[in-house]
């Protein structure tokens, strides 16, 4: 069924500008998904053309096997992104990939299939799982955790303002009758924060916030950053795709402190230019451009990309060494 789910790539122009694609160049689309944005790498490239593929959804994974036996371009990897250092290293080209695009967050095809539990649109298990195969679920987290680790989850991760009145509520009602269905939890939830019901379903930060427990997604996507500075080539790009602001908050600082490269501290008295060539000595990226948003023609036909966030970084190459040093 999952497979069958489509899923419509966000920013998809504003990618392949970004990633600025040569015929003959790597690629490494971390996460695939239903392969959007890796159809369209592989429309650009030419014979000598490589893209790498991964995901760690099993149901991706099957679409993205599909792919690979139709196009020998194409190598599909079932793995986090965060690993993606180690199969850039498995086949011989960390240091050498042209670019890497990171779509971060649930896909369109997860979030429509109830039967994954990332909505409470559609009434399913308490799962939330980006990786079928993994252990922790949205059920076990809701079963296990106490009052003050739940609270935590839901005011760091889903920056929700009651959620110590959240965590209470779900202590007490587990203590009666387990949670098994995401709209019995999100019934608890929405009747737990006050006020009366808005546009928005009150159990959505909530919900926000147990998937990324659930899926370690600011560490997964901690150690991808670090190891994409490993793989890409000098000139590679990195497109990030973010949907919430503690994730775009995450990557528009590493991408500010690897572009500022070595602190100096104030006091030390050096010229603009002298500065500026610490800075590119010790960078290891420079910014490209500013944040980019989805269009009102792609938000028009796409409503789910209003969120996204669209920044991109340039791997800049190793300074030259100065003889003597």
């Amino acid at each position: 069924m999952a497979a069958a789910l489509t899923h419509i790539p966000v920013l998809l122009n504003e990618c392949m500008q970004g990633l600025r694609i040569r015929e003959d160049g790597v690629y490494l689309d971390g996460t695939f998904g239903r392969g959007g944005h890796s159809r369209q790498i592989l429309s650009r490239l030419g014979p000598q053309g490589r893209l790498i593929g991964l995901d760690r959804d099993l149901a991706a994974v099957e679409v993205g096997n599909a792919l690979a036996r139709a196009d020998s371009r194409f190598t599909m990897v079932h793995t986090p992104f965060s690993q993606l250092k180690s199969v850039c290293e498995s086949m011989g080209l960390l240091g050498k990939i042209d670019g890497i695009l990171l779509d971060i967050g649930v896909s369109s095809p997860q979030l429509d299939d109830g039967e994954r539990g990332f909505s409470f649109d559609k009434d399913g298990p308490l799962d939330m799982r980006m990786d079928q195969s993994a252990e922790k679920s949205a059920q076990s987290v809701i079963a296990t955790y106490d009052e003050k680790q739940l609270a935590y989850v839901f005011k760091v991760y889903g920056e929700e303002r009651f959620a110590t009145k959240v965590a209470r509520a779900i202590v007490q009602r587990r203590a009666i009758m387990p949670f098994t269905t995401t709209k019995d939890l999100a019934q608890v939830i929405a009747a737990a924060i006050p006020g009366k019901p808005t546009p928005k379903h009150k159990a959505t930060r909530c919900f926000q916030a147990l998937r990324i427990e659930v899926n370690a997604e600011l560490d997964e996507l901690k150690q991808a950053l670090a190891a994409a500075l490993q793989a890409l080539a000098p000139h590679g790009r990195l497109c990030v795709i973010s949907f919430h602001s503690l994730e775009d908050r995450m990557v528009k600082t590493f991408f500010r402190e690897q572009s500022e490269g070595e602190k100096i501290p104030a006091h030390i008295p050096l010229t603009a230019e002298q500065l500026e060539a610490v800075r590119l000595k010790s960078a290891t990226l420079e910014v490209v451009g500013h944040a980019q948003k989805a269009s009102a023609e792609e938000l028009s036909t796409n409503v789910r990309a209003r969120s996204a966030t669209l920044r991109v970084a340039e791997r800049l190459a190793a300074p030259a060494t100065v003889e003597g040093e």
